[in-house]
């Protein structure tokens, strides 16, 4: 398995990875391994492609805290189009689904977890206000009053800190 971090909207602006899975066609082993990514696919990515997993890592989600090493359980059912994605511990210790997601709840991400410098300016605005509104897990959409009442506490702390209590509120 390949897991992929740092790869959604806060982290690259939320990149496609088609480069990862058009590789792996052309590995002998590549159809056996899976991809879990909070990244985006293209529509020819091929085999066991894991998307858009959400909360994101840049956004505390578990998928930050997987380490190497760790055993992660995927089951696809592709008649009724259901699955799960688990993480069911280490080599050295099995865990339940229920034990592994409190586990990951316990640990602290894998490691100093940091958005691509490279990312354009309007992509982190972009990623920015999403994660303003809820983040994408939150439903893709962007909640204007939350932007609006987020941005309003931001100035007023930044007046409080400044001490310029006579500036215009907004």
């Amino acid at each position: 398995m390949i897991v992929l971090i740092c790869r959604g909207p806060l982290g690259t602006g939320m990149e496609e990875i088609y480069q990862i899975t058009s590789a792996l066609k052309f590995l002998p082993f590549g159809k056996h391994v899976a991809v879990l990514t909070d990244a985006r696919f293209s529509g020819v990515s091929t085999g066991a492609c894991i998307g858009h997993v959400g909360p994101e890592a840049l956004a505390g989600g578990p998928i930050g805290r997987v380490r190497d090493g760790d055993l992660i359980e995927i089951e696809i059912d592709r008649l009724n189009l259901t699955g799960r994605v688990d993480f069911v511990g280490t080599p050295e210790r099995r865990l339940t689904p229920e034990q592994g997601a409190a586990e990951l709840a316990r640990r602290t991400p894998t490691s100093t977890l940091e958005p691509d410098p490279l990312m354009p300016a309007d992509s982190r605005l972009w990623a920015t206000l999403q994660h303003a509104s809820g983040g994408t897990w939150g439903g893709c959409v962007y909640d204007v009053e939350r932007i609006e009442h987020l941005l309003a506490l931001g100035l007023a702390a930044e007046r409080r800190q400044a001490g310029d209590h006579d500036l215009p509120k907004v």
